[in-house]
């Protein structure tokens, strides 16, 4: 063992005891950031520089440059080992022939041609570059670098075995322990399809987690496999702890729902909403006076790609390229005339061939009021983050929009065809959860909400879905009046002033506890998400080829290993960082 003076890291944590004689461990207290611990030398070099995963955080008062100085102490210090060692002929630790032949060779060498050599492996092996901003791939690098040039990478069958199962157990045990919060807050279960397959997911405020992927070739194997995997999953979660089933499917699958809601009658089932807000905006394009419009401007469209030399083929381009994605995902058509309205100088200016009679004044007009009818829709859109928004923030999208568009001039006919249309088709597309979330959401309290028609239906729709007994409604409907009427502690200082100020579901925790089946209601239905949409962009281009991954690890780990990319992948981004 090499003396305790020879490890620098000691000179920067200050010790104030010591356990077995002989044994290297001790108490030590961090000079930088004062956290103590209990542990040897490798604690306080991983504590030191930046090293997670020994029982130790990485220290958080240390900058980068400090921690540069330590790298190179760890790097001179081990230098100096391997010469020791190499002087009085300590055989050292057995390494392959291989590995050693690389550690040799790579001794001394410039960052620059360890830059060389990452490459060339990420080139090899087709791996996607953004894998280097992965904080799983900085924390193996730097793992790799703090313990030293000796480190063998572990076999394939090790891979795939023990260190496979020990991540798969990890995760299992953080599913356990958010399992123990699905009574009070419920959870989601979500359905994500993709080519070839589909994924399920559990959703609730403490996070989201993988549960099972399947492959599928026809759509009646889509349907008898989604059926199986979703009512064993349910089983497995436990049906009085699932509050929806959320699906972001490519095809309507009717028998499911149907086969699903016979076995559990309380569930409630509702698409995406940000699918069902694509399909309602462009529903709006299917009126007469609009459609005409927008068929104008694909006309446009494709007459100017057909010049890709000319000024207008770039311009259009550039608008593209600086369109709000969030604009072009909801209302394409929208986007589409909005360019072309933005390049109606430019056209008159530069002749391509477009028939007249396409940029007549009557397109323009048509356009402009397009565009106006659109335009509240989208602009509070983009403000409103749906992928983390509250139930009840959907509906309050729709009642928003609708004031917005009736203070401008347009025809009173044409803005009743348009409400008309929204309130037709909102309850085949909007889970009623929405209207029942408008609803109890402190923050919208005291909005007329008892007069709305679409409000007041999706409140009875949520109530018999969630409750079959008759006299339990009574009593919900009851203690909603309550609520309504600011009975007891509702109506306290406290209460009122951080409706809007508090989490929703914190605020009924904290204020409703006096009629409570309907503070039980109310938090389940306000801990729900209501998109998919941002596990699908998660997901999107990382399936593993199953078939391919098979021959290498055995089939029989294929699904452990598909469940714990998918849940790496979903704490990555829980956390921020991918």
């Amino acid at each position: 063992m090499p003396p305790e003076s020879d490890k620098w890291g000691w000179k920067h944590v200050s010790i104030f005891g010591g356990f077995e004689k002989g044994s290297g461990t001790k108490r030590w207290k961090c000079n930088y950031c004062n956290v103590k611990y209990n542990g040897s030398y490798s604690r306080v070099k991983a504590h030191l520089l930046g090293f997670t995963g020994l029982g130790v955080k990485s220290c958080p008062a240390i900058d980068d440059s400090s921690r540069e100085t330590f790298q190179h102490l760890e790097a001179e210090r081990l230098s100096c080992k391997k010469k020791k060692d190499c002087i009085n002929g300590k055989p050292g630790r057995k390494v392959r022939a291989s590995q050693q032949n690389l550690s040799c060779n790579l001794r001394s060498i410039a960052k620059e041609d360890v830059d060389d050599i990452v490459a060339r492996f990420f080139y090899a092996e087709d791996i996607k570059l953004n894998v280097v901003n992965s904080p799983y791939f900085l924390e193996m690098a730097r793992a790799i670098a703090a313990f030293g040039s000796g480190y063998e990478f572990p076999s394939i069958d090790k891979l795939s075995g023990l260190v496979l199962s020990k991540e798969k157990a990890k995760i299992e045990k953080a599913v356990a322990l958010v399992k123990e919060s699905w009574p009070h807050t419920g959870c989601t279960i979500l359905c994500v399809e993709h080519t070839i397959t589909f994924d399920i997911l559990v959703s609730s405020p403490r996070g989201n987690f993988f549960l099972k992927g399947a492959d599928f070739n026809e759509l009646d194997e889509l349907e008898s496999c989604l059926t199986t995997v979703l009512f064993n999953e349910i089983m497995e979660i436990g049906p009085t702890n699932v509050v929806q089933m959320l699906l972001h499917l490519d095809h309507e699958n009717r028998s499911v729902e149907s086969f699903i809601l016979s076995k559990f009658p309380n569930l409630f089932i509702s698409l995406c909403s940000v699918k069902s807000i694509c399909i309602l905006m462009e529903e709006i394009t299917e009126f007469e006076w609009i459609k005409s419009t927008v068929l104008g401007a694909k006309d446009i469209e494709e007459s100017i790609l057909k010049y890709p030399n000319s000024s207008l083929f770039g311009l259009i381009r550039n608008l593209k390229n600086g369109s709000n994605p969030l604009c072009t995902k909801f209302a394409p058509s929208y986007c589409l005339v909005q360019w072309i309205f933005k390049l109606k100088q430019a056209l008159k200016e530069e002749n391509i061939g477009i028939d007249a009679s396409i940029m007549s004044d009557d397109f323009w007009v048509g356009a402009h009021l397009l565009l106006q009818i659109y335009e509240p829709f989208v602009k509070l859109l983009v403000g409103l983050n749906i992928n983390n928004s509250v139930m009840g923030d959907i509906y309050n999208w729709r009642l928003q929009s609708l004031d917005a568009l009736r203070s401008k001039e347009i025809d009173k006919m044409k803005l009743n065809q348009l409400e008309e249309m929204i309130e037709n088709k909102w309850d085949s597309l909007f889970s009623p959860l929405h209207a029942a979330g408008y609803l109890l959401n402190p923050k919208y309290f005291g909005r007329n909400q008892t007069r709305d028609r679409a409000v007041m239906r999706g409140w009875k729709s949520t109530l018999e879905r969630y409750e079959c007994d008759g006299e339990a409604r009574r009593n919900l409907r009851e203690q909603l009046s309550s609520y309504w009427k600011l009975e007891g502690l509702l109506g306290e200082e406290d209460a009122v002033e951080c409706r809007d100020k508090m989490d929703p579901v914190a605020w009924w925790e904290n204020f409703g506890f006096e009629i409570p089946q309907l503070q039980t209601l109310a938090i389940k239905i306000l801990s729900q998400v209501s998109s998919a949409e941002i596990l699908q962009e998660n997901w999107q281009g990382k399936d593993i080829p199953c078939q391919e991954t098979g021959k290498g690890v055995g089939m029989e780990r294929v699904e452990d290993l598909t469940f714990v990319k998918n849940n790496l992948r979903l704490q990555a981004q829980r956390k921020g960082t991918k």
